[in-house]
């Protein structure tokens, strides 16, 4: 474990001065970073650093992420500063075509938003029951490009807190912006990670 800006990081696998990959991962509203741990104890990889920040009182920000955008400010600003320092620390020793951005429900929400704001070439992004932030209608004019960047959006159809329309309009927002991207959904399955996710996870990351 160490410490960002004062912001708690739970690390795993390599250490990040030797490790070939890396993979940070966002835990949802009322989790830790323990908890999408789990995630990384499943797909781990040798060679690969493991990095989740913890977000403070466990909640990225306040309000569903289909509300309007000032209303989970300012913790949605200290949010994206929280893993633009991530990335960058895990920068300064890996290049991003080699960084995997993987979150889960609330912290999926923002590792989409967070990875669309700042496009480039990643060696994938994964958002799990999540999509883009905003209100219907906000304005996806997102500059740069994914350049062929491996996306998976996975969710279930019947999700009660990500709407299906909108991991839909987040694929296509994603791809648009020259992303790679496959979007699954898990009929009748609930708000949670699905073994075919993990799996599809293990084949992402083995690529890398």
């Amino acid at each position: 474990m160490s410490i960002t800006h004062g912001q708690r990081i739970v690390e795993a696998g390599q250490d990040l001065r030797t490790a070939r990959a890396a993979m940070i991962l966002l835990h949802g509203r009322g989790a830790s970073a323990e908890d999408i741990m789990t995630i990384a104890s499943e797909v781990q990889q040798p060679g690969w650093a493991y990095l989740a920040p913890q977000a403070a009182g466990n909640t990225w920000y306040p309000n569903p992420f289909t509300a309007p955008l000032e209303s989970n400010e300012p913790h949605l600003s200290a949010a994206m500063e929280t893993i633009a320092r991530v990335v960058e620390r895990v920068e300064a020793r890996i290049p991003a075509q080699r960084v995997v951005l993987l979150g889960f429900s609330q912290g999926a929400c923002l590792t989409l938003e967070w990875a669309a704001r700042n496009a480039r070439r990643y060696g994938g992004v994964v958002g799990l029951s999540g999509g883009l932030i905003g209100p219907d209608g906000t304005p996806r004019d997102y500059p740069g490009n994914f350049d062929g960047t491996p996306v998976f959006l996975g969710c279930s159809d019947i999700d009660p807190h990500i709407p299906m329309r909108r991991v839909v309009e987040t694929g296509e927002v994603l791809k648009g912006m020259g992303a790679d991207v496959t979007v699954r959904f898990y009929p009748g399955m609930g708000h949670l990670v699905s073994g075919e996710e993990l799996a599809t996870i293990t084949e992402l990351v083995a690529t890398i």
